[in-house]
């Protein structure tokens, strides 16, 4: 694909609430054994796109050490390759990305050194498949400056957390609103955006020159009227997880057969890197019924509709229901845990009891000893 590829991994989001104070958004455990930026980087390979950048800031030492190695993407090539980047103290500049325009702007130098004449800008939390060079035929054929990849949401969905899009007949994005407090569109974009690398540089060094920083509000709601921005429709699945309601709900599809054979019986595939960890263990009197259980874990109670993540660890006379379990869990005996999602490397004690909401997901974070003397 004639295409480099930059996913924006940096922020911090406050809705994920304790779960981001340990790590990344895009770091998060999705679907058992994968991480929420496999899906990108994945999409990335899988469209062909052999030069991706990722920009990682806050809590970026486990995503860091996720993308260690290129190879379980298969970026490991002479041309190409996978570059991660954070903040730089420079003679010139000594902040923080301060947005996803300042991002760009910190390492315009990636993209004035790179040959390909688009880019394809993606975030790290989106849970979806997406073959990215039918997005670029879009955009070529469209003749358009930039291009968004948006979904059409169900009536009833809660919108306001994203950005709000309407199009004319052609497709051409006509108006665009930043989380509203008032819905007046169900079209959200995806934060997948297509367009010309110089034209990027171009915008990039116009908003640093004005003290702007951010891409939607000073690049796309600004420039809407005077560039070609158009709207390309993903009619498959996608979701995005910046809110512990949105991670519980996409976690919890996952238990749904229908989007399991999507994103991992069916072709491209969805890459990871691989822990050599054993097969899951169940034990004599284990009950596990509609759940998805990762390698290395161990269970001898009882777990329904329920996401175990690796290494897991489940005692005696256990009860999980509707639960999330991270990885690397530690719980005891004849304890109850409904509708909750219990924080990675945590130790819950023997019978303990923790019950959420379906509507009010409860997060468990526990800091005991895990081998008492």
């Amino acid at each position: 694909m004639r295409a480099i590829g930059i996913i924006l991994a940096g922020g911090n989001n406050k809705r994920m609430r304790e779960l981001s104070e340990k790590r990344a958004v895009a770091a998060m455990p999705v679907a058992g054994s994968y991480r929420a930026i496999d899906f990108s980087l994945s999409n990335m390979s899988n469209s062909h796109i052999k030069k991706v950048a990722v920009f990682t800031q806050y809590n970026s030492t486990s995503l860091n050490e996720h993308l260690s190695s290129s190879k379980w993407w298969d970026f490991g090539r002479k041309q190409g390759g996978l570059f991660v980047f954070t903040p730089t103290l420079t003679t010139v500049n000594s902040n923080w990305y301060r947005g996803t325009a300042d991002a760009l702007w910190q390492n315009i130098n990636y993209l004035k050194s790179s040959h390909e004449p688009y880019v394809v800008l993606a975030s790290g939390d989106g849970i979806y498949k997406l073959d990215y060079n039918k997005v670029l035929e879009y955009h070529i054929s469209k003749q358009a400056d930039i291009t968004v990849v948006c979904k059409d949401m169900p009536a009833e969905a809660d919108v306001s957390r994203f950005g709000l899009v309407k199009t004319n007949s052609d497709g051409r994005i006509i108006e665009f609103e930043e989380k509203p407090m008032v819905a007046t569109s169900h079209t959200v974009s995806c934060g997948i955006y297509v367009i010309r690398r110089r034209q990027l540089i171009e915008l990039i060094e116009k908003c640093a020159e004005e003290d702007r920083y951010d891409f939607v509000q000073d690049i796309l709601i600004r420039y809407k009227n005077m560039k070609r921005i158009y709207a390309y429709k993903l009619e498959s699945y996608w979701n995005n997880i910046s809110c512990v309601d949105a991670y519980y709900k996409t976690n919890m599809e996952f238990l749904k057969p229908e989007v399991r054979n999507y994103f991992f019986n069916t072709y491209p595939d969805v890459y990871s890197k691989v822990d050599d960890n054993p097969p899951a263990k169940y034990n004599i009197g284990a009950k596990v019924r509609n759940s998805l259980i990762s390698s290395g874990c161990i269970i001898n109670g009882e777990v329904e509709n329920s996401v175990l993540f690796k290494k897991a660890y489940i005692g005696n006379n256990c009860v999980i229901k509707n639960s999330i379990i991270l990885n690397d869990v530690y719980i005891g005996d004849n304890t109850r845990i409904e509708n909750c999602i219990v924080e990675s490397r945590d130790t819950i004690r023997a019978n303990m009891t923790y019950i959420g909401e379906p509507d009010n997901i409860k997060i468990v974070i526990e800091k005991n000893e895990r081998f008492v003397l």
